[in-house]
């Protein structure tokens, strides 16, 4: 016998499946030889980014709802610079490692600004060259890595992480991180200013969002180097 149609599911009655920003699985006791065989083994195009800290290994793969902030955040840096007048080497996700400290990475986005020229044109080997100086890492489900302590020993100055709702920005002094209000390369943008322009990418779209968070900067930046 059929079921009454009263009886079916309808489309506001079926239970919300929550959406995952991220998936991630994590090995422990890798030997940092098994780690580069691995970054050598799945190449540079993969959709998985490996995190590895003194033998623990994080395999992530991101999703939409990690990649579209993601983006967006890489939008609102790139503006920020080119309107003040800046220089800029993005490295995007490239692999970050040092075997002498035990620690690799690949962070959502990292920047050279201050450092740009000693980089420019050129491949960077952190074993000879500074570190990026911006780092941004969108980590919205639980990471057994501290990406804190990570990038503090790598050295990176500033570290921004997200996760999803809220931008913590660090700055690095005596080795170990500090949040503050606000970044120390963009001291005049407060983080409101940030989360009104991802509102915004929702509300108007982003190509829009961005081209009217381009005149707010334009209007209200308040130094150059």
């Amino acid at each position: 016998m059929c079921c009454p149609m009263s009886r079916l599911p309808t489309e506001d009655s079926l239970p919300e499946v929550a959406s995952v920003p991220e998936k991630r699985l994590t090995l422990y006791g890798v030997g940092w030889a098994t780690y580069e065989k691995l970054l050598e083994a799945f190449g540079e195009h993969r959709a998985a980014r490996l995190t590895y800290d003194q033998g623990v290994l994080e395999f992530m793969v991101p999703l939409e709802e990690h990649e579209n902030p993601s983006d967006l955040i890489g939008v609102f840096i790139r503006t920020l610079v080119e309107e003040v007048g800046w220089n800029l080497k993005s490295l995007a996700s490239t692999t970050l490692k040092r075997e002498d400290l035990q620690k690799g990475a690949e962070p959502d986005k990292c920047y050279y600004i201050q450092n740009e020229s000693l980089v420019r044109g050129r491949t960077v080997n952190l074993d000879k060259d500074p570190p990026p100086d911006l780092v941004v890492e969108v980590d919205i489900t639980h990471t057994d890595i501290d990406k804190n302590v990570l990038y503090a020993r790598l050295g990176v100055p500033e570290f921004w992480r997200y996760d999803g709702k809220v931008l913590r920005i660090y700055q690095l002094h005596l080795g170990e991180y500090q949040e503050i209000a606000t970044s120390p390369t963009f001291p005049w943008v407060q983080k409101e200013v940030f989360y009104r322009f991802l509102e915004q990418c929702k509300r108007q779209g982003e190509a829009q969002a961005n081209k009217e968070f381009r005149i707010w900067v334009q209007e209200n930046k308040t130094f150059s180097c």
